[in-house]
């Protein structure tokens, strides 16, 4: 098939294309350099998503089967209208439109099954408002006109090749024998989604008659608790971890941030829990979901293989270890 990835430079869209030119696949990447790394096999598309003038240049007179939109620009926002403009240019003879969405178009609550509501129009979080938004869009323009769309939304993505803080920044304090700060009792939920998963069953979706107009969850079907998340990464990096638990309030009052340094719990790991029901997927694209653990030893094999350990950086964290250990408040 003649396969456009949008945004396919990074995590989950490089793993998408090397499948899906294992596949034997034609595929093109458009993203906004001039280049990728990907060799001539590739078809490097340069252009602004955002922007309906670059796309419509970039793609005059090209024809796809299968479109996977896995670009978010997180600086702008990728609004629910740009994707519609880009739906609308790539034409009317797609096989499948894939839109990588999120846990987060649900807003907040535990336990969602697909046919929940999403997150209203006028949520504050623009993140959240955008995968929503977009994902109506899309199933309106598949109930009128048969857009052939299938939508994915996956919790924390893990895996190889991550370039978020957030697996190496529990293994970097932990191959350097310190203590990982917890954030509050450390009860909050977590869910996973393997990168190897995820992009599995995007490309079954490709072929999967039954697939077209629908939307789905994808990941762990357990959440676990931010202290269990941290002790099985303990176990995978064979170290015994000590926890420091110190209030939310006391890390924010420091400075402390969840989407840029300083970190304390990995980049955008400490959020308020939302969980899906994980089923239909394994049903309706006939998946073998890979268990967190299995996921979690190849994604060390890879972090220790290109990861030195580190020895510096951890300033933030003694400022909030010196308070567990005065009796401030806090606790180890």
């Amino acid at each position: 098939m003649k396969v456009l990835v949008i945004g396919g430079t990074l995590f989950i869209g490089r793993l998408l294309v090397e499948e899906l030119v294992k596949g034997g696949h034609d595929v093109a990447v458009l993203h906004r350099k001039p280049k990728h790394d990907y060799g001539r096999k590739v078809e490097n598309i340069m252009a602004d998503r955002n922007d309906v003038d670059s796309l419509r240049e970039a793609l005059s007179g090209r024809r796809f089967d299968v479109v996977f939109d896995n670009a978010y620009d997180w600086e702008r926002g990728t609004t629910a209208a740009q994707v519609e403009a880009t739906v609308k240019l790539v034409g009317d003879r797609i096989s499948r439109y894939i839109f990588l969405s999120s846990v987060a178009a649900y807003g907040d609550g535990l336990n969602h099954k697909e046919s929940d509501p999403l997150a209203p129009d006028y949520h504050v979080d623009p993140y959240v408002r955008h995968k929503a938004t977009t994902e109506r869009l899309l199933f309106r323009m598949h109930s009128h006109t048969g857009l052939p769309v299938v939508t994915f939304r996956p919790p924390f993505v893990y895996g190889p090749n991550n370039p978020f803080y957030r697996e190496a920044f529990f293994w970097d304090r932990l191959r350097a024998g310190r203590p990982v700060v917890i954030p509050g009792d450390g009860h909050r939920l977590m869910q996973f989604a393997y990168v190897h998963d995820l992009v599995h069953a995007m490309m079954r979706s490709m072929e999967e008659p039954r697939a077209a107009g629908e939307a789905f969850n994808i990941g762990d079907t357990k959440p676990l608790t931010q202290v269990e998340v941290v002790e099985k990464m303990a176990k995978v990096a064979g170290a015994d971890v000590a926890l420091a638990r110190v209030p939310r309030d006391v890390i924010v009052s420091l400075g402390g941030s969840v989407m840029e340094e300083p970190y304390y719990f990995g980049e955008y790991f400490d959020l308020p829990p939302i969980t899906m029901n994980i089923g239909k997927v394994t049903r309706m694209l006939k998946m073998k979901l890979t268990p967190f653990e299995v996921g979690l030893k190849e994604t060390y094999r890879w972090y220790t293989r290109n990861h030195k350990p580190r020895t510096s950086g951890f300033e933030f964290d003694d400022k909030l270890l010196a308070l567990a250990k005065t009796g401030s408040p806090a606790s180890v």
